[in-house]
């Protein structure tokens, strides 16, 4: 008994130690691949689907339009520079909208994407769960609201094998990420839900709503970079 406890014990540290020397390292080196991008691979392999590349490139912030940041601040997170990882107004709305009989709506900060697009996958459990709560954590502590933001934008998918702004910048509009419009961070935001049910190539009416509400919200947000 005392051999498997020191043998956990172990193992516990060896994950706790690697995984905060890991995301440490991400604050200056971008990551090769995720586990979102693992997880599609994956995926396709388990239904007998094709191989089919990923498409990802990786830029630095000063190659991202303000516009970009700007429009997913405005999306899915503007308490993005209020909170610490987890944003308790929006959870606790949540629940309350869930106790009053609505769906349980998704509270999840671009801190918890950037941590579950990184190193998990969109399964679901307490476990899965606690681990996300860790990596938010250690992704705030280590690599800082301007990175988050960075990383979110180079590794979160934006269609059907496509990750990051840059990556789709050029898929859907022929021109780097640097220079896209606020109109076109808009729409791309707009899809970041479910970018492979929210399409912005030829975009629903749904996601042409979503995308003026999100232009709105962009006017009264402040971003301090750039």
């Amino acid at each position: 008994m005392n051999k498997l406890r020191k043998f956990i014990l172990t193992l516990v540290v060896g994950f706790l130690m690697s995984s905060i020397g890991f995301c440490a390292v991400l604050r200056w080196i971008p990551p090769p691949t995720t586990a979102f991008m693992l997880y599609r691979h994956i995926e396709d392999f388990m239904t007998d689907q094709p191989f089919k590349a990923i498409q990802y490139r990786w830029v630095s912030g000063e190659k991202i339009s303000r516009h970009a940041f700007m429009a997913v601040i405005a999306a899915e997170d503007q308490r993005f520079f209020d909170h610490s990882g987890f944003d308790l107004n929006a959870i606790e709305s949540a629940i309350e909208n869930y106790i009053e009989g609505g769906s349980l709506r998704g509270a999840s900060t671009l801190s918890q994407q950037v941590a579950k697009n990184l190193f998990l996958t969109p399964n679901k459990s307490f476990i899965r769960k606690g681990l996300e709560v860790w990596f938010t954590v250690l992704c705030e502590m280590l690599l800082g609201k301007e990175r988050i933001l960075i990383m979110h934008l180079n590794i979160a998918e934006f269609g059907d094998h496509l990750f990051g702004i840059e990556a789709a910048s050029r898929y859907y509009f022929g021109i780097s990420a640097q220079k896209i419009s606020r109109e076109q961070a808009a729409l791309l935001a707009a899809t970041l839900p479910n970018p492979l049910l929210l399409k912005a190539l030829q975009p629903s009416n749904a996601v042409i709503k979503r995308q003026q509400w999100i232009l709105r919200q962009m006017r009264n947000l402040d971003f301090p970079y750039g």
